[in-house]
Parts: C-alpha cells; structure tokens; sequence
C-alpha cells in the first residue's frame, strides 16, 4: 500500500529521511524518476540515506507497478520530482493522496510557499488529480499545518 506520493525535486534528503519516514511509518521507498534511475552515484546515495532498515527502490517512472505498489501490504512511500509525473503515475494506476514538498523556482512558476512554486499548468494538473479523487496537500515536514489546493491558490492571490 501506498502511504504517500510526495512530489519533491530533491527526492531523498534530510526531511524525507527525518521527518517523514518516522511519521509514516514506510518499510519502503520508491523513488520513481528516470534521471535518479539512469545516475547509479545518485540512486546509491538515496539508498544510503535510507539505511538498511527501509527497502529501497529507484526506477525510470514508466518502468514503476504503480498498481502493484497500491494492491500490496507495504507500507511506501513514493517519491516523484515533479507534479507532472505525479499526474502519470496516477494515471498509471497509483493510489495515494499526493503531498507538495519542494518544488523549485522557474520561468513560469509562481511562489507559493518558501519551497513550493507551481505553474498556472501545474495548478491545473493538480485541480484535475483533486478531481479525481486524490488527496492534494503542500507542507514541507509533517508538523506543519497542511494547505490544500484551494489555500495554495489564495497564496498565489
């Protein structure tokens, strides 16, 4: 099962790894990116990050059972880089609520918060994943307070 899709640039770093590890309890991550996939120093980094207590797993996106990742009993975690291949693996068949992390500044992206910027697109991608069914939040470490969709456009307003 599938605990959380957490759309962050950095994808394994010190909050992931320190904050919400413990608070959901994961046996496993998957790091679902073609970049991090095809840069063996990068993907044996993350796994070191991780420890050897959390199975690790880090694969080109199409290349992700993301139906078996939601059908099985392990709790995971999956991390993507941006809202764009969060909207693919929903679409290939990941059930998970989605929560924003760090999305980096750049042309055509407008701050939200510190470490969240998102495009007009990219707002709308996540409108359609809301409307779908899918739980949407922006927070950086779980003792934040959650904004949902509609709380990240009044930050843009």
């Amino acid at each position: 099962m599938v605990n959380l899709m957490r759309v962050d640039e950095r994808l394994v770093h010190g909050q992931v790894v320190q904050a919400w590890l413990p608070k959901l309890k994961v046996a496993r991550v998957v790091v679902a990116d073609d970049a991090a996939a095809g840069n063996p120093l990068a993907t044996a980094a993350m796994g070191l990050a991780l420890g050897e207590d959390v199975e690790f797993l880090c694969r080109p996106l199409s290349r992700v059972d993301f139906r078996a990742l939601s059908a099985d009993r392990v709790a995971t975690l999956v991390l993507v880089r941006d809202v764009g291949s969060a909207v693919a693996a929903h679409a290939a068949g990941l059930r998970a609520p989605v929560n924003l992390g760090n999305v980096h500044a750049a042309p055509g992206r407008k701050a939200v918060t510190p470490s969240l910027h998102l495009s007009d697109a990219e707002l709308l991608q996540l409108q359609q994943l809301e409307d779908a069914g899918v739980a949407v939040e922006a927070r950086a470490v779980p003792a934040e307070r959650p904004l949902g969709l509609q709380q990240l456009r009044q930050h843009l307003a």
